[in-house]
């Protein structure tokens, strides 16, 4: 089992940024592959970024590229999303997820169905 806490949402005018944070507990978070995923009312959830569990490879949703930059830290089992440049359209519920046991390359990063784990959530809001 891994338990998965994001953290870091808010509120921000267009053009500001935020870090997200999301928390690991449970089966060691060094094994994991995780992703990132958000969701807006009244759509399907979106791939926003994934990165293997050594932090080599990552994999960014065209939409975000440029903007937004993945990390993770596994001595303190903590996963980041620091986001600039924010647009309205960023605005949704920002999800963490983790897939045990995975090799850095080979992986459908981009697909919700392959994550095992996945956190309550934050909320994003960007004002015009």
């Amino acid at each position: 089992q891994v338990q998965l806490v994001e953290s870091g949402g808010g509120l921000v005018q267009a053009g500001g940024s935020l870090r997200l944070s999301c928390a690991a507990s449970g089966r060691t978070f060094s094994s994991c592959a995780m992703g990132w995923f958000r969701q807006a009312p009244g759509k399907e959830r979106e791939f926003v970024v994934g990165i293997s569990r050594t932090g080599g490879v990552t994999y960014y949703a065209d939409s975000v590229k440029g903007r937004f930059t993945i990390s993770r830290d596994n001595a303190k089992n903590t996963l980041y999303l620091q986001m600039n440049s924010l647009k309205p359209e960023d605005t949704a519920v920002y999800y963490c997820a983790a897939r045990p046991g995975t090799a850095d390359y080979g992986g459908s990063y981009s697909s919700a169905r392959w994550y095992v784990y996945w956190g309550q959530g934050t909320q994003v809001t960007v004002s015009s």
